[in-house]
């Protein structure tokens, strides 16, 4: 019975060796380091024929090369007194090639090389795996990227929030170097809105595509951009050209037009995406777009609902409250009306009873009792009136109040108010916060039409210093603010006048400061 050949344990030991990795780059450098205990060589390497598709430029050793003898290709090899070349197929393709330089013992032999084709053969087997083990990791992490940013986006972000998502996450797999959101110009070009990481290191935000640059014709067109090198590629803004390496622009298509382009560039010298990575990059960006297009039909829905309930509360507060209460103040002020009438008759026919009774036999201490039932008459109705007055001012007080908050239901929720009204509103909501409660604003006049920007803005500076102010008063528990554009100022100008009035305890035991600011208009 003939001994098996030397090398056959060793090389079981290395194809065993080989086939136990799953990821690409391990398994390559198991092949590597078993080619080189397999021959006795001090120095193996791997070459691959397309180092682009997976990533990988050169698989190699630890033991640097002998000096004129360190191939890494046949052309490097070429100087080599010693070198062993062979070739690695993968599905009837040449994967790469593996050389073997400075063998221990002497030359290489016939054996060397058939064991090391031997090696080649199971290597390419166990790279095929390691190639669907990777592309399957790879797909699950894309895959999970993408549900991870459709969770987030149809949670209720707000829209530039859920376009810093895609960015970052997006980043994030390509293993890029920054994660850019562009989107169309009012000129027909493209530009950089959102940046990822989110502090925009590279200053990327405000870069521009121009109209009728190629790769953004390409974008139009829903085909994705792929630049190997920036620096040469004419396609690239020329302000970031020198600064990245490979690049992607995958178009954010939904609906049959373009939303945006996600744009993935590399750090220089970085590896190139592989044909895996684009695929799967493509892929993440059609379901983002999807993802930001469902996203902002949910946000639409959303302020639309506010909106339209925002409208019902103001048409009920209109329809119901203020006509009620106008149709209350009406009657009050007619009462009014009429007591004032009815006090002013009693008064004068008291005063007659007591003149004629000044003249008579009996009408000394009669008409004495008279007058003082109808002084005590004139004060309960006098009392009575103040009531009646102050109930009207109230109901005119609330009234205006009731508009302001109609007024108020109608501004947009999340945009900043564009009115002078809204932003006075606004600045009131925001010291709640401060103060444990909203101060009431009232207005007087044609407050939109009549107070010019200018005066707006300074008037907005001291709205604030009032409600700070008073915000540092203990006690205070009511602040009304008026804004009165129907004022006449001493020299006789029109002009508009802002009060703020609160009710906390001063030093000198009043309740209540006004603080009052007035302008020209």
């Amino acid at each position: 019975m003939t001994d098996p050949a030397p090398g056959l344990p060793l090389l079981l030991e290395a194809v065993l060796s080989v086939g136990t990795e799953l990821e690409l780059r391990a398994t390559l450098q198991r092949i590597v380091d078993g080619a080189a205990v397999l021959t006795g060589a001090r120095y193996a390497a791997l070459g691959m024929t397309d180092p682009g598709r997976d990533g990988l430029v050169r698989i190699r050793t630890a033991e640097p090369p002998p000096a004129g003898t360190g191939p890494a290709r046949p052309s490097e090899a070429a100087g080599a007194d010693i070198c062993l070349d062979v070739p690695i197929r993968v599905d009837d393709e040449v994967f790469g090639n593996l050389y073997l330089a400075d063998k221990s013992t002497g030359p290489f032999t016939g054996e060397d090389e058939r064991l090391v084709r031997l090696l080649a053969t199971q290597a390419g087997i166990a790279i095929a795996n390691a190639r669907l083990y990777e592309t399957a990791r790879q797909r699950e992490r894309w895959i999970e990227g993408a549900a991870a940013v459709t969770t987030a986006l149809l949670s209720g972000e707000p829209p530039d929030d859920a376009l810093l998502t895609v960015a970052e996450q997006a980043r994030i797999l390509a293993g890029a170097s920054v994660g850019v959101i562009l989107l169309p110009t009012a000129e027909g070009g493209m530009e950089v809105v959102t940046s990822s990481p989110h502090d925009d290191p590279a200053g990327l935000v405000g870069v521009t595509i121009a109209p009728g640059n190629p790769a953004l014709e390409q974008l139009l067109g829903g085909e994705p951009v792929f630049i190997e090198d920036p620096a040469t590629d004419p396609r690239m803004t020329a302000s970031v050209r020198s600064r990245f390496g490979p690049t992607v622009m995958l178009p954010l298509r939904a609906e049959g037009r373009l939303i945006g382009t996600l744009a993935l560039p590399r750090g220089r010298g970085d590896r190139p995406y592989t044909p895996v990575e684009r695929r799967l990059a493509g892929q993440f960006a059609s379901q983002a777009a999807i993802a930001l297009v469902l996203a902002d039909a949910r946000h639409n829905r959303e302020r639309l609902a506010v909106f339209e309930d925002r409208d019902r509360i103001a048409r009920d507060l209109h329809d119901l409250v203020v006509q009620r209460l106008f149709a209350t103040g009406l009657m009050l002020e007619s009462t009014l009306r009429r007591s004032r009438t009815a006090g002013a008759g009693d008064t004068a026919g008291t005063r007659g009873g007591h003149g004629a009774g000044a003249t008579g036999d009996f009408g000394g201490d009669d008409s004495g009792d008279s007058g003082g039932e109808a002084s005590q008459e004139d004060s309960g109705a006098e009392e009575v009136r103040a009531v009646l007055g102050h109930a009207v001012d109230e109901l005119r007080s609330t009234v205006q109040e009731v508009r302001t908050a109609i007024f108020a239901l109608q501004q947009p929720p999340a945009d900043a108010p564009t009115t002078f009204r809204g932003r006075v509103l606004r600045e009131a909501a925001g010291a709640a916060a401060v103060l444990g409660f909203r101060p009431s604003a009232r207005f007087v006049g044609a407050v939109e039409n009549q107070v010019p920007e200018s005066v707006s803005d300074q008037l907005m500076a001291a709205l604030r210093r009032a409600l700070a102010a008073a915000s540092r008063r203990a006690g205070v528990s009511r602040i009304e603010i008026s804004v009165d554009a129907t004022v006449t100022l001493t020299d006789g100008r029109p002009g508009v006048r802002l009060t703020v009035l609160d009710d906390a305890p001063t030093a000198e035991g009043l309740v209540g400061t006004t603080l009052t600011w007035q302008s020209p208009l």
